[in-house]
């Protein structure tokens, strides 16, 4: 066995069904008194809902998350939760929502409990992804890590198949990444490979059956255990690809991700295959990047960028981003490669 380093995130996590019930109780284990909930427009509803059921341990509700984070909502967000008095947030909903319950926490250190609805991941890291002026940006801290986490599948049987996909794939490509990351440990690496497997397993048959209750229960634990990698590694350029398109040409968060990942994934295969193996052995394939692509193409999820909203003409710009503040990668590269990952993807071309 290799030396490594393996640090656990100190988060509460609840996992079950009907779990929703025990929002209360976990105010009152972390001795909040008062909680905004956070939604987006969308969810307002459901987050009207949560905060009535919390009596008078509800601050509220405040349903303006977006995607991407920007930052002038969470500047409103701010404003809110200092009217209303509010000593913790719940944000309820995907990774639009959980990314402003995060800024607000790296501002404030208020106190979170994240309650998904997607099979983002993201409530499992310590990692904000905020955007301003048309540039994304993201930061690590301990602050940012939500406190508690739960996990109600009854929450996911009405996500949509299409969102039910791209989330999916959007939490693949967490694992994906922490199993090359330069800070890759055993302990995370088997939760990766574990995670994919489970998601690969899952989601054909959600596709199949969206009210299939152990696929969603399966496809929601496979959603934490690649959050749980990504917030325990160091991102490479799969994810810097995302956040540019995401940031500067605001594409679809889970979209984007869903489409890139086959792209990325097999440039870095060529290096090294062997980080990539358990990818392929998870989706029955030869190669992992053909594998991803298969299982989008499967599942029915978008597989080219021109259609999530990118003009070809910003490829070129694209690239120049990326490698002008590049993040660390097992695979050296030019910006004449990268220009070349994001054409594949662009077209959407089964990688070879």
């Amino acid at each position: 066995m290799q030396p490594f380093v393996y640090v656990g995130a100190p988060a509460r996590v609840v996992f079950g069904t009907g779990t929703l019930s025990q929002v209360g109780a976990e105010l009152e284990l972390l001795g909040a008194k008062k909680a905004l909930v956070l939604a987006t427009p969308f969810q307002e509803g459901d987050a009207q809902k949560l905060a009535a059921s919390l009596g008078d341990k509800s601050a509220g509700v405040f349903a303006k998350a977006a995607m991407h984070t920007p930052v002038e909502v969470t500047d409103d967000a701010l404003a809110a939760v200092s009217a209303s008095g509010a000593d913790c947030t719940i944000a309820l909903g995907g990774g639009s929502t959980a990314g402003l319950g995060k800024a607000i926490a790296w501002r404030t250190d208020l106190p979170q409990i994240v309650i998904p609805t997607t099979y983002a991941g993201s409530e499992m890291t310590p990692i904000l992804g905020e955007t301003k002026e048309g540039l994304k940006t993201t930061f690590k801290d301990p602050k940012i890590l939500p406190e508690v986490v739960i996990y109600d599948v009854d929450l996911t049987m009405s996500l949509p198949q299409a969102l039910s996909a791209t989330s999916g794939m959007n939490a693949i490509a967490h694992a994906v990444e922490a199993l090359y990351a330069k800070d890759r440990n055993p302990i995370i690496s088997l939760a990766s490979a574990d995670g994919i497997r489970a998601l690969a397993s899952a989601l054909p048959k959600i596709m199949q059956d969206p009210a299939d209750s152990q696929a969603r229960s399966d496809a929601l634990y496979g959603a934490f255990l690649c959050g749980m990698a990504l917030g325990a590694i160091t991102m490479a350029l799969h994810h810097k690809l995302c956040h540019v398109l995401g940031g500067s040409f605001d594409l679809p968060h889970a979209e984007t991700h869903t489409v890139v990942l086959p792209h990325a994934t097999a440039f870095n295969e060529q290096a090294v295959p062997e980080l990539m193996a358990p990818v392929a052995k998870a989706l029955g394939a030869q190669k992992a990047g053909q594998g991803l692509y298969d299982l989008a193409r499967t599942l029915g999820a978008p597989l080219r960028l021109a259609d999530i909203g990118m003009k070809e003409e910003g490829l070129g710009r694209a690239a120049d981003i990326a490698v002008a503040n590049p993040y660390w990668n097992p695979r050296s590269f030019t910006r004449g490669e990268v220009f070349g990952v994001l054409d594949n993807a662009f077209h959407g071309r089964r990688p070879e």
